[in-house]
């Protein structure tokens, strides 16, 4: 063709057709794809950007295991701030790797799979668990009898704790042996190979220097696993616990949180199969928790204890400025040291010597109570210093009934307030109690808190202390109130009910002349001396007081305390007052009486420094049982340790520096 050729395309009824560039329905594929493509892609940048850390955490969970250790508990310290009362010590132990045994498992298996069959017992081939259990007893088993040989033992393991530690364990060691002796540990040290999965090691445990010293107040300690590490990372793993202690009774329990320690860990990366790969990924050392100071004085504590022996009964002894306590026995009490000892419990239940009676013994105080009497009739102006208010014939007459002094073998006459509490008269104090009233009494004895819970840091104290009047009568015995209740609440007897603890606390606020101490056993060196209400009595009150509680240390009830030479504290004026209660028991189906023996006082009389309270049961029906043959005697033990202590620390020969 030449010049006159022509498009084809243009011309009509042309045999080729022009084709589009686009399709409209491929067009809409185009989108769709697209679309697909933007969500997989949004989806993949989801999971690797957005949730990267979930499935890390994810990852962690499936291949990391912590372990958290406890810390070791704080010390328990005597006043002094040295002398350990509870401490930690040592416990030597065996324990065996489980990671270090898994192709010995595998090959332990085999075996007993193998003995099996050779046995001809293929139909009684146990299942593959059952396998696995006895193989992990095998081995166990293997390991302990070389701990046998060496120490000449004869253990065996225990397969539902086997088992139940690969269960639910794997990634902790398996105690093999457990509290050995300082030479069967020395023993394994020097003979175990060194890259042996056995590895002797030590864990801690409470330490009782004083064995049984001061048992219930500072307590006891139980073993739990609810302990946390607030710098070891990883809470959502998988976290396995060894066993860490928590206080139980008396000074361990109320300062639980301090004494605790803070707890340290480890991270490590596990195989599939659930044991440990070294090294740790991390590590956190375990921190010991804070230390404790008492106000106990463990050498007045122990005197105390001493001369209790074995009866029944409690001893308190009070700083009388600041309210310390120095000594707080109660009597049966049992060895800390030995308390997990097989059968101490049984033993401990059946001497009834869990019960801590300095704190929740309650008795009658008896004559010790006439103090308040006292107090309450000199206060309300019915007790005159200079006058008798009764005639002593060895009985009174109170409404229908007859009260006798001592049983009627004492007539003390026209006897004046002082010598009424020198020599315990009971008449002097039935009248007292009439003039002054119940309710005055009983007001007197709230005012110094007899009615009340002393508030010590003492889990478990006690409310059955009894300050009775008439309205309480009513309502607890459902009978009005007679003249012979207040002839007997005068003197200590019916329903009062106090305990050891505050009857020391009652002697110390009389020795400040005032109405209440605040028990303490945290020492605070410089603590500033208490102060409260002031009892209310003018001079010339209180130094018959006071001169009446030193003559029952000298020419009354309490007069063993001056008059025998074993028992004399050389310058020391003591002010006492001594209490015989009794108590009804019933026996072989008579009803009898026992008696107790109380003694509280402080010293010196003219400056007081300590008070004491001692309260002894009597176990015998009949028999003479008194506070001043039995109580005061151990108030005695105490004070003459104390003064013996202060006259030291005072003697220029304890003083490191020459005295010119």
């Amino acid at each position: 063709m030449a010049a006159d050729d022509v498009n084809l395309a243009e011309r009509p009824g042309s045999l080729v057709e022009s084709h589009r560039t686009y399709d409209t329905r491929l067009i809409f594929f185009y989108f769709v794809v697209a679309a697909l493509l933007l969500v997989l892609a949004g989806g993949l940048a989801y999971q690797q950007i957005v949730k990267t850390t979930v499935h890390g955490d994810a990852e962690k969970f499936q291949n990391q295991r912590r372990i958290l250790i406890p810390g070791p508990r704080g010390n328990i310290y005597a006043r002094d701030g040295v002398t350990i009362l509870v401490g930690n010590r040592p416990r030597f132990a065996v324990m065996l790797h489980l990671d270090e045994l898994k192709l010995e498992l595998r090959r332990e298996h085999i075996r007993i799979h193998n003995n099996y069959l050779a046995a001809g017992e293929k139909k009684d081939v146990p299942s593959y668990s059952q396998l696995e259990q006895l193989a992990r007893v095998s081995l166990v088993q293997r390991y302990l009898d070389q701990l046998n040989v060496i120490l000449g033992r004869d253990d065996q393991a225990d397969p539902k704790k086997v088992g139940a530690h690969f269960q639910q364990n794997l990634l902790l060691p398996f105690p093999l042996l457990t509290d050995l002796s300082p030479e069967e540990f020395a023993k394994l040290v020097e003979r175990l190979p060194v890259r042996s999965p056995l590895e002797p090691t030590t864990t801690i445990v409470r330490d009782y220097p004083f064995g049984s010293a001061a048992a219930h107040t500072l307590g006891i300690v139980g073993s739990t696993d609810d302990i946390e590490s607030e710098d070891l990372p990883g809470e959502g793993l998988r976290t396995f616990k060894l066993k860490g202690s928590v206080g139980q009774d008396g000074l361990e329990k109320t300062f639980d949180s301090l004494l605790q320690g803070e707890a340290g860990g480890i991270i490590y990366r596990v195989d599939p199969t659930g044991y440990k790969v070294n090294p740790p990924l991390e590590k956190r050392l375990p921190v010991q928790g804070k230390n404790l100071v008492t106000s106990i004085d463990i050498d007045l504590q122990l005197a105390a204890e001493e001369a209790i022996g074995d009866q029944i009964g409690a001893a308190v002894a009070v700083d009388v400025a600041t309210g310390e306590v120095l000594a707080i026995a109660s009597k049966p009490d049992y060895d800390l040291s030995k308390f997990r000892a097989p059968g101490t419990i049984a033993d401990i239940e059946a001497r009834h010597a869990w019960t801590n009676l300095a704190l929740n013994g309650f008795y009658p105080p008896g004559s010790t109570f006439k103090i308040v009497t006292a107090i309450a009739g000199m206060r309300r102006g019915v007790l005159p210093l200079d006058q008798p208010i009764v005639d002593c014939e060895g009985y009174l007459k109170v409404g229908n009934r007859l009260f006798p002094c001592e049983n009627g073998l004492v007539h003390h006459g026209e006897i004046l307030l002082r010598n009424a509490i020198a020599q315990s008269c009971e008449i002097f104090f039935y009248k007292a109690g009439e003039l002054t009233t119940i309710e005055s009494l009983a007001a007197e004895a709230k005012r110094f808190h007899l009615d009340q819970r002393t508030g010590i840091e003492l889990p478990g104290e006690g409310g059955r202390m009894i300050v009775p009047d008439p309205e309480w009568k009513l309502k607890a015995v459902k009978e009005k109130w007679f003249p012979g209740d207040t002839a007997l609440t005068a003197t200590g007897q019916g329903f009062v009910l106090v305990t050891p603890l505050q009857m020391a606390c009652f002697a110390a606020s009389v020795a400040r002349g005032e109405v209440w101490t605040q028990p303490t056993l945290v020492h605070q060196e410089g603590r500033p001396a208490q102060h409260t209400e002031p009892i209310g009595l003018t001079p010339a009150q209180r130094a018959a007081l006071i001169d009446g509680m030193v003559g029952c240390t000298t020419t009354g009830t309490a007069k063993t305390l001056t008059s025998i030479e074993g028992y004399r504290i050389a310058g020391v004026h003591i002010a006492g007052k001594t209490g015989t209660p009794q108590k009804d028991v019933f026996r072989d189906g008579k009803a009898s009486k026992i008696n107790y023996a109380w003694f509280i006082c402080f010293a010196p009389a003219e400056n007081p420094e300590i008070a004491v309270a001692i309260a002894i049961e009597g176990d015998t029906p009949g028999e003479t049982f008194g506070g001043g043959e039995h109580a005061a005697p151990i108030a005695d033990a105490v004070l003459k340790k104390y003064f013996e202590k202060k006259n030291r620390a005072a003697s220029p020969a304890a003083s490191p520096f020459k005295v010119d």
